[in-house]
């Protein structure tokens, strides 16, 4: 499968090493890409297995490198172990299921925490020392609009990105004085299988038809009427790997189409 890249702001991070977690898909696929293409050496992490081999499969030429690592984050000692030695790491990996809180299950709410905030923290630590040990480093923490703002059924989701932002804020006030800055992006609904698979249970929960999930829900709120671009998100990401972006830390950088700005 041939991947074209799209054309990007000049940003220079040969001789980095970056891990971006649920790098198969969406999101995360982009992110590595954009971080490759950027002349970084990119530890892509996921569970999928055939996913990543997709991903490293009939790459164009890169100034960087794809690494596949086939991780379960919810083995925490084996997440924190693979994130040593790394100059950037984006955390980006999420789950996610829409219902009502008397019907969410515990275990997943559970298993949402442990991916999204547990794990996370984990990398977080494992990667420290040696950014501090550098005196440099970036962690960029892939958020959402969710972690900004509120939605009905999305108890865990929820829980878990404003839990996110405020690990990003005290990474980002422990991490200055070595160089390391720590930042969220969050964006609103991104054009992403995660998001598409939403749409069904988006419907069940408002007793709406699913052809009506996305002008009625997802993009009500949002002034700019139409999805986030993976590209889009992975060039926020790149940005703040940056120089340009050095006395960036400790913020949540919204690509949201204008919803908090209500």
């Amino acid at each position: 499968m041939t991947t074209s890249l799209p054309r990007t702001v000049a940003v220079d991070l040969g001789g980095r090493t970056a891990l971006v977690t649920g790098a198969a898909g969406g999101i995360g696929r982009a992110c590595a890409l954009r971080l490759a293409a950027a002349g970084a050496k990119v530890r892509a992490v996921d569970r999928d297995a055939e996913a990543l081999a997709d991903l490293a499969e009939g790459l164009p030429a890169l100034p960087g490198s794809l690494e596949p690592l086939v991780l379960d984050l919810t083995d925490l000692d084996a997440a924190e172990s693979c994130a040593a030695g790394t100059d950037i790491l984006v955390n980006n990996a999420g789950i996610q299921l829409v219902r009502p809180i008397e019907q969410f299950p515990p275990e997943v709410f559970s298993t949402v925490l442990r991916i999204m905030v547990e794990a996370p923290f984990r990398l977080v630590r494992g990667a420290l020392p040696h950014m501090y040990g550098q005196g440099w480093g970036r962690v960029v923490n892939i958020s959402s609009v969710h972690g900004l703002r509120a939605s009905p059924y999305k108890s865990a989701y929820v829980t878990a990105k404003h839990g996110l932002e405020g690990l990003s804020k005290v990474i980002a006030l422990e991490g200055a004085e070595h160089g390391v800055t720590s930042n969220c992006v969050s964006p609103g609904y991104v054009r992403t299988p995660l998001v598409e698979r939403q749409i069904a249970d988006q419907a069940a929960a408002h007793g709406i038809a699913p052809e009506r999930v996305l002008t009625d829900v997802m993009l009500a709120d949002s002034a700019l009427k139409r999805l986030v671009e993976p590209a889009e998100v992975a060039e926020a990401v790149a940005y703040l790997c940056a120089p340009e972006s050095s006395f960036v830390t400790g913020a949540s950088l919204a690509m949201d189409g204008g919803w908090t700005a209500h």
